[in-house]
């Protein structure tokens, strides 16, 4: 049996009420974690999390114990930040797992974008993962270890023209993960980013419109070596192995979960 060991951790997915957040939190969910999801839509975030525990109860014995629960917060943010963190340590203790996957795309060219864009998009995708990993380390620490996973792009690797400013946001969320892989690693504490390249999600759904998103999805998937857009689940159980005792001896990593598509390793 390939048990990751992830029964009673305490992961906090951000941006966990759609898409990659959604599938990540449904995946430790039947791995028997307890976990915490977070958005800024309180309504749609509780409904998530309601869905997400219904959905784990059809999968795991009916005596399981399942804790899902979903807290409002804005991670640009700081004082949700720590009001969050500290709920969650309020009701579990501490924190074993955080992954960093609140973001959202933004590809302009430079002459296109004010500084206020600029600014918005650092306090997003770097600014969110700092809070977040400060406040969560002194928890790990006393837990013994614990495990950060970063979200990113392949174009934080190799940019192309027109993906500011995410490229550069992501190449600082790359930075930032093998800093902290390396000031952390004696503590147990691992940090690993993944790449993600054209994987199905909300913001596809959205952008496809009224239109059905498998015709966007299939048009795509031209793009991508292995002929296919990822799915979703693909991500989570890449996240659920990273955090998992499979994983003790990876850290400061970035892995490209994008069927081929960078250029770079």
């Amino acid at each position: 049996m390939f048990d990751l060991g992830l029964d009673d951790k305490v992961v906090l997915v951000t941006g966990g009420s759609d898409g990659l957040g959604r599938a990540t939190a449904q995946r430790f969910a039947l791995e028997g974690a307890k976990v915490v999801i977070c958005a800024r839509r309180s309504e749609h975030l509780f409904h998530v999390a309601d869905e997400i525990r219904q959905q784990s109860m059809q999968h795991l014995d009916k005596d399981a114990k399942i804790e899902v629960v979903g807290y409002p917060a804005d991670v640009t943010d700081p004082e949700d930040c720590t009001s969050l963190i500290s709920r969650i340590n309020s009701r579990f203790g501490g924190i074993d797992f955080l992954i960093n996957n609140a973001g959202a795309s933004a590809a302009s060219a430079l002459e296109t974008l004010d500084e206020s864009e600029w600014l918005a998009d650092f306090h997003l995708k770097v600014m969110s993962a700092v809070r977040l990993s400060k406040l969560v380390v002194p928890s790990m620490r006393r837990r013994g270890g614990g495990c950060i996973i970063n979200a990113s792009i392949g174009g934080g690797k190799a940019p192309a023209a027109g993906s500011l400013p995410t490229s550069v946001m992501r190449s600082a969320g790359l930075n930032l993960t093998k800093s902290l892989a390396n000031e952390f690693a004696s503590e147990q504490i691992r940090v690993n980013a993944i790449c993600i390249g054209l994987i199905k999600s909300m913001q596809w759904v959205r952008r496809a419109g009224n239109k059905n998103p498998q015709e966007l999805y299939d048009d795509m998937a031209k793009r991508i070596p292995l002929g296919r857009v990822g799915e979703a689940e693909e991500y989570a159980d890449l996240v659920a192995f990273l955090c998992s005792k499979r994983a003790t001896f990876i850290t400061g990593t970035s892995i490209n979960l994008d069927g081929g598509m960078c250029p770079v390793v």
